[in-house]
């Protein structure tokens, strides 16, 4: 049997309200098998208390019966064990975990079986449990079947002692399960936190000696730049839909907007409200949307995203808050596909870098700014580097560090010193590439920054101390110009879309300023060493290199 679960087609079928699921059961006969019983379940808190196939749409049914219609009853195995949902709010989410999970425990032949929906929060884990509760109390035939306790958010089946838990997420609560079946809810909110893949990796590890065993990962998008394993899971299954990535045994289905759409904004046309939201006027009111996006337009773009990202599945690249830095607004608007720092030696005429941080418990960032050489534009390349010490004192930072190491960006390093070597090391790069004019730090700055770049022969009076505060507004109004004209181009990175969204402005005087005290326990320096960057390069620094050369 051959099959392929990516889905190269998804904008035009997700547009022609097609089904995003590119092949039929792979057994027809367990799928009929199970949504006929998912069919007869009871939605208690909708009017008149239909069953599910009287509100079921054929997106969802085609879902259940890709899930149970990858079983092989002839060998006891699940071809098909990953399955990724990411749909938006108000989709009946909660009321399709319950569904599947309870349709998994009425058809489970495995005694003494467990079946796990696991949620970030007692109250999104009540959000699953109270609906396959009332599925069972709505059915005399179900009722006789299922022993519900309410006080453990559990149902055992009488015959096969097979229970369905919805639990908290926790350590204690997942390790040790042997769960045939996993539902993961809302994985955007396990995501931010620091353990959450051990968590997953303990809820899941049943799953070894379970050939039929399955795990659903169901969430909506997240309200910050998705990070730790909602980013890991959320990348893979768009690597697996687009092709990209060959793995027929994880099912990616993503309701999110084709990129043409938002590159035109058109994910803010009420018109295209259906893209990410198949259950629209059912689950889902249209004029209730309409009313939020009208209230979010008036509320500000922080508010505006929010909104787009828990109703519309938009992605948030740039965090912004009402006291954000004025070049936040255009620093996404900016980005180029790619721009290395390979790439700035190549196309600049001439290079400044910028360097601020560097203590323990602290961030040093590093930024170089390149003049192109034919263009004139500003190419801004940074990177980062940190102790594990920050890991262990910052363990809510420390999934989205790790994220930022895998793309490249950011070094953890072992040892103290390691920092200022690599950064010292990226500077006689642009050195012996004959582009380097001057390095910028902040005057307060660490000694062994300095002391490493005189090692590597570049001349001290060439280190120039960058005045902080309201000294650096100059560089910092530059910036933002800068971005809003489009003539800083930046190679997109997340990094620097997390420290430009944590930037906060802070009026002084006349001045509006940008401080790490400001911005708290928030990371901004690679941030910082741009800004010096830019006061540097707006002295107009001339190439050393000739015409003719």
């Amino acid at each position: 049997m051959d099959w392929s679960t990516a889905c190269p087609d998804w904008e035009r079928r997700i547009l022609a309200h097609e089904s995003l699921i590119p092949f039929l059961p792979l057994f027809p006969a367990e799928a009929e098998r199970a949504l006929q019983v998912f069919r007869e379940l009871q939605v208690i808190d909708v009017a008149g208390s239909p069953k599910m196939g009287a509100i079921c749409r054929p997106w969802l049914t085609d879902f259940v019966g890709s899930v149970f219609g990858a079983y092989d009853p002839d060998c006891g195995r699940r071809l098909i064990t990953e399955f990724f949902m990411l749909i938006s709010k108000k989709n009946a989410k909660s009321t399709t975990a319950a569904g599947i999970m309870l349709t998994a425990l009425i058809l489970n032949w495995r005694q003494s079986a467990e079946f796990l929906i696991l949620a970030p929060t007692i109250e999104i884990a009540n959000n699953s449990f109270y609906p396959a509760r009332d599925m069972v109390r709505a059915d005399d035939e179900l009722s006789a079947l299922m022993q519900v306790q309410d006080h453990l958010r559990t149902i055992t089946h009488r015959n096969s002692g097979a229970t369905l838990k919805v639990v908290a997420a926790d350590n204690e609560t997942v390790s040790g399960k042997k769960a045939t079946g996993v539902l993961i809810d809302e994985l955007w909110l396990l995501g931010k936190r620091s353990n959450a893949e051990n968590m997953l990796r303990e809820a899941t590890g049943g799953l070894a000696s379970r050939p039929e065993g399955f795990t659903i990962f169901l969430s909506t998008q997240s309200d910050e730049p998705p990070v730790g394993v909602f980013r890991q899971k959320l990348q893979y299954a768009r690597g697996v839909r687009d092709g990209r990535i060959d793995d027929k045994r994880f099912l990616p289905v993503l309701y999110e907007f084709p990129q043409a759409l938002l590159k035109e904004k058109q994910e803010r046309n009420k018109d295209f409200f259906y893209v990410t939201n198949p259950n629209l006027g059912a689950s889902v009111d249209a004029e209730f949307l309409a009313r939020e996006l009208q209230k979010a337009e008036n509320d500000g773009e922080d508010s505006m995203r929010g909104f787009l990202a828990k109703h519309l599945n938009v992605e948030i690249g740039l965090a912004l808050k009402s006291d954000r830095w004025a070049g936040a607004d255009f620093w996404e608007s900016c980005a180029v596909e790619s721009l290395s720092f390979e790439d700035l030696l190549k196309r600049s005429e001439i290079i400044v870098v910028g360097i601020d941080g560097g203590g323990l418990d602290d961030m040093l960032g590093m930024a170089a700014l390149g003049r192109d050489a034919e263009t004139r534009d500003w190419l801004h390349w940074a990177h980062a580097w940190i102790h594990p010490i920050v890991l262990e004192r910052r363990k809510i930072d420390a999934p989205l560090f790790r994220d930022f190491e895998r793309d490249g960006d950011l070094t953890i390093v072992a040892n103290i010193g390691e920092d200022v070597e690599e950064a010292a090391d990226y500077v006689r790069r642009a050195e012996d590439a004959g582009v380097l004019d001057k390095i910028g730090v902040d005057q307060a700055g660490i000694g062994a920054i300095i002391d490493a770049i005189v090692d590597r022969e570049i001349e001290q009076d060439r280190i120039v101390g960058i005045p902080q505060g309201w000294r650096l507004v100059g560089a910092i109004k530059t910036a933002e110009r800068r971005c809003a004209e489009r003539a800083l181009k930046h190679g997109g990175r997340r990094l620097m879309a997390w420290c430009v969204g944590n930037a906060r402005v802070e009026p002084r005087g006349n001045a509006v300023i940008i401080t790490k005290q400001a911005a708290g326990s928030a990371k901004i320096d690679p941030l910082m060493a741009t800004f010096n960057a830019v006061a540097l390069m707006s002295m107009n620094p001339q190439p050393k290199k000739s015409f003719w050369e």
